[in-house]
């Protein structure tokens, strides 16, 4: 399969996104407060100086605007210095203009209802103002006039102050950028380093230099390597009970073949010796196949319905059996679920039931219940019992020469149950017959 992008190429472009996006956001925020305080400072210088004209106006006796020749703000005296203010006699229609206005047309307003500010900026044939206006009805003995005042300010020195805080401000947060950047860098490559210990220790168990994960990881990603581990030892566990099948079946064959060869002698013998070690040959390779393919402890496995898995092995077993007319006593509760191989699980059961109709009288009693986190099967039947429950267990040991079977199910089941690392017991039960018990911890 084809490898993806890296975990850590995908979050550092994350988080990289998500800072500038962040940094972008703030930064423009910043500026906007900043250059909205600039403006509001200007033009409170502006609206000072409003007041110094109104401080410094008087009407003579027609009417006319009377100014002095200078101010305390000395930029009003100087021609060009960027600072204009003039005044305009709405009666009269003239208007007054300072000394800094020299060979300039400044866009000074000339309507704006008494009493009223304004605040704005204006584009007129020498660039853009700041523009404070203030409309006032003059008083001066017995004559009124009313007057527009207006302040302008070259807008350069607003944009150069703004403009400097503005390239500072992302100068800084450039820098602040690169380096959380960095530092995610290193995070990320701290953080992910236990991954790639993971993978480290993959690979060395592919090329065969270690047999498991053996590292300490932290809690996000133990249950990971426990699983890799567990999943780990149960392939080695399956491919050792493969290996052990084959050579114990050639092993066993050996007896049956040699019995076959040297009846070849014997013409008059050898169908019904044909005939014995066929049939133990198949008991045997059975019983191998059954070890090899016994599931052991199946941790993925998915939760597995016991009920069901009973009820048809009972109402098969009913057919077979139908002769006897056996009582089989069923107790499982129905949502009650296992993980298991549901091939082990069937092995198991009906080898075990058939076993006890095998040898029940007129009753089976099959119980699974849980247990401390454990699956407990107990399986009771009312016929003589176990003779020796020790050699009960060994193949092709059976109880009675006169009972149809091979001596291959006990032995086939200890295998399973010891493959889920459980227990198996065979004692006397309740009803006077034999008892099998087996236990089988959380897988």
């Amino acid at each position: 399969m084809k490898a993806g992008y890296s975990i850590r190429a995908r979050l550092l472009l994350g988080a990289a996104l998500v800072l500038l996006a962040f940094m972008a956001g703030a930064g423009l925020a910043v500026q906007r407060a900043h250059e909205d305080s600039v403006r509001t400072v200007h033009f409170g210088r502006l609206q000072s100086t409003i007041y110094l004209l109104l401080a410094a106006a008087e009407l003579d006796a027609g009417g006319a605007l009377v100014m002095p020749p200078e101010f305390a703000e000395p930029r009003l005296s100087l021609p060009g210095s960027g600072l204009y203010a003039g005044i305009y006699n709405v009666l009269r229609g003239d208007q007054w203009q300072s000394a800094s206005t020299l060979g300039l047309q400044p866009p000074f307003r000339r309507s704006l209802q008494a009493g009223q500010w304004r605040n704005e900026t204006v584009d007129g044939a020498g660039g853009s103002f700041l523009s404070v206006s203030y409309a006032v009805t003059w008083k001066a003995s017995a004559r009124e006039a009313p007057l527009v005042l207006t302040v302008l300010e070259d807008r350069a020195a607003f944009d150069g102050e703004v403009g400097a805080f503005t390239r500072t401000l992302w100068l800084w947060l450039g820098g602040a950028a690169v380096l959380l950047l960095l530092a995610q860098l290193w995070l990320l490559r701290w953080g992910l380093a236990p991954l790639r210990h993971v993978a480290s220790e993959i690979r060395r168990i592919e090329e065969g230099e270690q047999s498991r994960i053996e590292g300490r990881y932290p809690t996000e990603i133990s249950g990971l390597t426990d699983n890799l581990n567990t999943l780990i030892q149960q392939e080695r566990e399956r491919q050792a009970r493969h290996r052990d099948a084959l050579s114990f079946l050639a092993h066993s064959l050996k007896t049956p073949l040699a019995v076959l060869r040297s009846s070849l002698a014997e013409p008059a013998q050898l169908p019904a010796m044909v005939d014995q070690q066929v049939s133990r040959m198949d008991d045997i390779v059975q019983h191998q196949l059954g070890r090899a393919i016994a599931g052991g402890a199946a941790r993925f496995a998915p939760p597995l319905l016991v009920a069901p898995i009973l009820e048809r092995i009972r109402d098969a077993l009913a057919k077979v059996y139908a002769g006897k007319a056996l009582d089989f006593s069923v107790e499982c509760p129905p949502d009650l679920a296992w993980r298991i191989d549901e091939g082990d699980l069937f092995e198991m059961l009906g080898n075990l039931l058939d076993n006890a109709a095998k040898w029940a009288r007129s009753r089976i009693m099959v119980r699974v219940w849980r247990e401390a986190g454990r699956l407990c099967i107990r399986i009771e039947d009312d016929g003589p019992g176990f003779g020796d429950t020790e050699s009960a267990l060994r193949l092709h040991v059976r109880g009675d020469e006169r009972v149809p079977g091979h001596g291959v199910g006990l032995a086939v089941v200890s295998d399973l149950v010891a493959s889920h690392q459980g227990e198996l017991k065979l004692t006397r039960g309740a009803m006077g017959g034999g008892r099998v018990d087996i236990v089988l911890p959380v897988p």
